[in-house]
């Protein structure tokens, strides 16, 4: 059963493909010919029952309506309610919501603003895509990081152009002197978050700018997007690895879109 492919770093990017309890280690495959095919079953990712479409990349519906990670606050977290008692699971949102958040830079498709734990840095860069990445404040919570990324959203982006991302490596950018110009132009809203929630809990950080490498041979000149529910047998060669996405000389495809599939791979 697919997952979203575990990313581990180094000069490039390790990727495994997790299907149930194995670990395939997808680097060595690069310039080879490779096939992924889909049984027909999908599975929760959380629970494990058979569903007939997968919500929010890889849980049934039930799992979807109920559990915290799937609720709209995780796609916008300016709108976290745990302060409020509304939170659906009070336990999940002590773990992963009221903890230690930062607010970053990073350029995939260009420059854009975004929010991490601090336990899922690089990870959650490498998940992007992002070839480079610069942390830019420390904040106490989930909600406090959105709310300075939506002040920061309205000067930068918080979306990656996946298309733009997969056709080529980026051109660097100094990210330091964009926050340096991004925290001038945000001045009042960003005093007005320290008013209303105490500067303490907000950090200015001056952290170096990282750099990550993925692992490709190719980039694909037009961008095909491949779907398993339109082509049940995803093979060609595998020409590299960025973010969530496998490129083939046949196309590309998003893993993390496909959680829960029950998926056969072979070389």
């Amino acid at each position: 059963m697919l997952t979203t492919l575990g990313a581990t770093p180094g000069s490039p990017v390790q990727y495994q493909l997790p299907l149930d309890d194995e670990l395939i280690p997808l680097n060595k495959y690069i310039d080879e010919k490779v096939k992924l095919k889909y049984l027909g079953e999908i599975h929760c990712i959380e629970c494990g029952r058979k569903t007939s479409k997968n919500y929010n990349q890889g849980f049934c519906y039930p799992c979807f309506k109920s559990l915290a990670k799937c609720d709209m606050c995780i796609m916008k977290p300016e709108t976290c309610h745990y302060h409020l008692g509304t939170c659906r699971e009070p336990a999940w949102g002590e773990e992963h919501c009221m903890q230690e958040h930062y607010v970053y830079l990073a350029n995939s498709s260009g420059i854009k603003v975004g929010i991490t734990r601090g336990s899922q840095i690089p990870t959650r860069w490498m998940d992007q895509g992002a070839s480079e990445a610069l942390p830019i404040f420390k904040v106490s919570n989930r909600l406090l990081s959105g709310k300075l990324e939506e002040v920061l959203k309205s000067h930068v982006s918080d979306r990656t152009d996946w298309r733009k991302m997969l056709k080529g490596k980026p051109e660097h950018i100094d990210l330091a002197a964009r926050c340096s110009d991004l925290i001038k132009a945000s001045e009042v809203e960003i005093n007005e978050i320290e008013r209303e929630y105490g500067k303490s809990e907000i950090q200015l950080l001056d952290e170096q700018q990282i750099s990550i490498e993925f692992p490709i041979e190719k980039f694909p000149e037009k961008i095909k997007s491949l779907s398993f529910d339109k082509t049940p047998e995803v093979e060609g060669v595998l020409q590299g690895i960025k973010g969530q996405y496998l490129i083939f000389d046949t196309g590309v495809i998003n893993i993390r879109k496909f959680g829960g599939y029950l998926v056969e791979f072979s070389d």
